[in-house]
């Protein structure tokens, strides 16, 4: 049986010894339950107060019960209705039930079926309630490129996007590989007054000097052996919208001198070229390397630092928010499934543990291409722990001969290098409060 402690049910009757009969038999089923004696009572008390459910006889004196469903759908479609009426007079339930009434009750009635028809509804209630949800969540998906999350470290992110996104200023995205740096770039673009301009990408980390040099700012025919064309570069392809210099930290020294450039004037010529060209973009870029540290090498510019980290965003890693692991896992496993058309539905407990204590280096990209992998070998509707065998194996240590507490310790030291020391987070994971965290980190001699 569902959980009833949120459904409140009004039952209106002029009858007294028939409300409260009803009322102690749904507050035993474990309903919030009111009562009124007739239509007008029944009208006002649903004006001051939203109900469920509204248990309603037909037969009342002052009003009918056929006029107060009119009069309630007129102000609170979202009630259910249940009317009740006597055997003789089936056609007062047809004609409510025309009027929007859920269901009706033939008097004298059984309690047991009462009980039955109101679960019903609140099944009803309940899985429309679940897909409002889950339209929230489709359109914050959709609104935000794919970004899956709902723990504090996304919905900060989530919140900053969005107020990023009005200006035009220059963001640099830091993060380990496989955070989503990308979708959060995308993200920004989409709702930002650009958006119907071009999304630009290019991975400075994939292509040489020179090859970049050429992506980045096109090339005129002749300027190189096998340059048989002109082509545009990725800076005059973004006129109108957005570039994103994703892995910029791998950029050599020439280039972030000819980049600065171009982003304190937005002009440049293309390679082999003479004429300048200007071209109007926003620029976002993205590295996983500790750009400072890279100053202090002398393997990058401090001034083009500066003007890429006018705003600064961090994009957590999975590790730091682990309670989005099952709400990305039946993302992904959704979108494999129906690529795949395969009627995959559902994860098994274990197996969404398994993930849940995962470490996940390669972050949301090792675990959508978790996900991709189990659709593909895993058989059946659910998604098992043997669909996910580098998941399990990573677990899997030999303990033969260790007590209880040398597992306990154990494990709970691999939670906290995972969690990179973060109480809270391994807490978590752990399903304990801190205090208990701590008091077994004290216990074990274990370094938070």
């Amino acid at each position: 049986m569902l959980p009833h402690k949120k459904i409140s049910i009004l039952v209106v009757d002029d009858e007294l010894s028939i409300r409260e009969s009803l009322s102690g038999w749904l507050q035993q089923d474990g309903y919030e339950v009111e009562s009124a004696a007739d239509g007008p009572a029944a009208l006002a008390k649903a004006q001051e107060t939203h109900y469920d459910i509204m248990l309603l006889d037909v037969k009342m004196p002052r009003m009918d019960g056929i006029t107060v469903l009119k009069t309630l759908r007129e102000s609170n479609a979202d009630t259910a209705v249940v009317v009740m009426t006597a055997h003789g007079a089936i056609q007062d339930a047809v004609e409510a039930m025309k009027l929007g009434a859920h269901d009706y009750l033939l008097k004298p009635f059984d309690l047991e079926e009462m009980s039955l028809i109101i679960e019903k509804l609140v099944q009803v209630q309940t899985l429309a309630m679940e897909n409002l949800i889950l339209k929230d969540r489709v359109a914050t998906i959709s609104r935000f490129e794919n970004l899956v999350g709902q723990s504090p470290p996304m919905l900060q992110l989530f919140e900053t996007i969005v107020d990023v996104a009005q200006s035009d200023a220059t963001v640099l995205l830091t993060g380990e590989t496989g955070t989503g740096k990308e979708l959060v770039a995308r993200s920004i673009h989409s709702q930002s007054p650009r958006c119907y301009g071009p999304f630009i990408a290019i991975n400075c980390g994939a292509f040489t000097e020179h090859l970049l040099e050429s992506e980045l700012f096109g090339h005129e025919k002749g300027a190189f052996t096998d340059a048989s064309y002109t082509k545009k570069g990725r800076l005059e392809m973004a006129h109108g919208g957005t570039l994103f210099l994703d892995e910029v930290g791998d950029i050599s020294i020439k280039m972030q001198i000819d980049l600065l450039r171009v982003l304190e004037t937005r002009e440049f010529t293309r390679v082999g070229g003479t004429v300048p060209l200007h071209s109007d973009f926003r620029v976002i870029a993205a590295t996983h390397q500790d750009l400072q540290e890279s100053i202090l090498k002398k393997t990058f510019r401090q001034d083009l630092y500066y003007r890429l980290n006018v705003i600064h965003l961090q994009v957590p890693p999975l590790r730091e928010r682990p309670e989005d692991i099952p709400l990305l896992a039946q993302y992904f496993l959704r979108r494999y499934a129906t690529e795949t058309n395969k009627k995959m539905d559902s994860i098994h407990p274990e197996a969404l543990e398994a993930m849940r204590r995962y470490s996940w280096p390669g972050n949301v990209r090792e675990l959508e291409n978790a996900l991709e992998r189990a659709v593909v070998v895993g058989k059946g509707r659910q998604l098992k722990p043997k669909d996910l065998p580098f998941v399990v194996g990573a677990e899997e240590e030999v303990v033969a001969g260790l007590s209880l507490e040398d597992v306990e310790r154990r494990y709970i030291a691999q939670v906290l290098a995972s969690a990179k020391g973060h109480i809270s987070n391994a807490a978590k994971v752990l399903r304990i409060n801190r205090t208990t965290l701590y008091h077994k980190i004290k216990k074990y001699d274990l370094a938070p």
